[in-house]
């Protein structure tokens, strides 16, 4: 299974967006990968890798294509959709979006 999504998040795939994402993906049973869309298969990583993730430099409005197999394959997607469709929360928890610096 696989979907295209664009990047709300203002940082992007980047500190506290990625960090949610590698969490997100490990509560699945299901082998998640991500990569921009434009690059196929030949420019995804291991979503449940930090490091690879950030490694991609994804930022905010681009588009990213996030494949998923395995048992909680689509419920996997439909929460990494959700996160990368959202703007971060602050750590008060009051969402911040572009143009807010609190």
């Amino acid at each position: 299974m696989e979907r295209i999504v664009e990047v709300v998040p203002e940082a992007g795939l980047h500190a506290r967006p990625a960090s949610k994402l590698v969490k997100t993906v490990n509560r699945f049973d299901a082998d998640v990968s991500v990569g921009r869309a434009a690059d196929g298969d030949d420019g995804s990583v291991r979503a449940d890798s930090m490091l690879a993730v950030t490694g991609l430099n994804v930022g905010h409005g681009e588009s990213v294509r996030i494949v998923a197999d395995g048992p909680d394959a689509e419920a996997a997607l439909d929460a990494i959709e959700d996160l990368l469709t959202s703007p971060v929360e602050d750590s008060t928890g009051e969402e911040r979006t572009e143009g807010d610096p609190t």
